[in-house]
């Protein structure tokens, strides 16, 4: 499970584009905390602190206790806008989670064993659809990664969705399809020595139909 990370807060008293700006020269993210039927609450945190959760590589996936004036808010990141040019983060929304809650996040995947795949041992390659799951997790239990086994896959086999076993209180927010998420793919080499061969198959057809042409109207005549 990720990491419950922690981050103090200052209630933000100003708002509009000059109030965050000035906020910014001072070192401070403008931020709001929103969700579970509660009035929205507009707060500040430090872009020292944030960047260095930003750092840790799963924010997005963390549950985040926000502290504001001494009073602990448990709640999921839901976006962060950064400057197109300096990639300094400008603004962040966190999502406010009620007890029990459910949160739809993106975990990466991870591919084990594939030295057991024998599609792989041949020189094949591991198509990767999905490199994310979106799914529904209990917000106590949100996994770090979802490991996946390719252990036996042969060359143009497909893992879908329905062979991965998720952690429990996980399950796949796309309902709708078996949708596919990585396969073993023939390598370039071997698919153009097929296709090289195919053409070959097809030319000698076409000359012993020729051929065969030819023989009937020696006949004929």
């Amino acid at each position: 499970m990720s990491d419950q990370l922690t981050i103090s807060a200052e209630p933000r008293e100003r708002a509009g584009k000059g109030a965050s700006r000035a906020l910014r020269r001072e070192g401070r993210v403008p931020a709001v905390i929103y969700g579970d039927k509660k009035e929205a609450v507009a707060i500040h945190v430090e872009a020292r602190a944030l960047n260095k959760l930003l750092g840790t590589g799963h924010f997005m996936n963390s549950l985040i206790q926000v502290e504001v004036n001494g009073v602990k808010t448990r709640t999921l990141p839901k976006d962060v806008a950064f400057d197109p040019v300096s990639d300094r983060p400008l603004h962040v929304d966190f999502f406010r989670l009620a007890k029990g809650a459910k949160v739809q996040v993106n975990i990466p995947v991870v591919f084990i064993n594939q030295e057991d795949s024998p599609g792989l041992k041949r020189g094949g390659v591991m198509n990767v659809v999905r490199h994310e799951l979106d799914l529904m997790c209990d917000a106590d239990h949100i996994p770090d990664q979802i490991e996946i086994d390719v252990t036996g896959l042969e060359i143009g086999d497909s893992i879908h969705i329905s062979s991965i076993t998720l952690p429990k209180g996980a399950e796949s927010a796309i309902t709708d399809r078996d949708f596919t998420i990585a396969g073993v793919t023939a390598p370039s080499a071997l698919k153009s020595s097929d296709d090289e061969a195919a053409e070959d198959d097809a030319a000698d057809e076409t000359e012993v139909t020729e051929q065969d042409a030819d023989t009937v109207e020696g006949e004929d005549s």
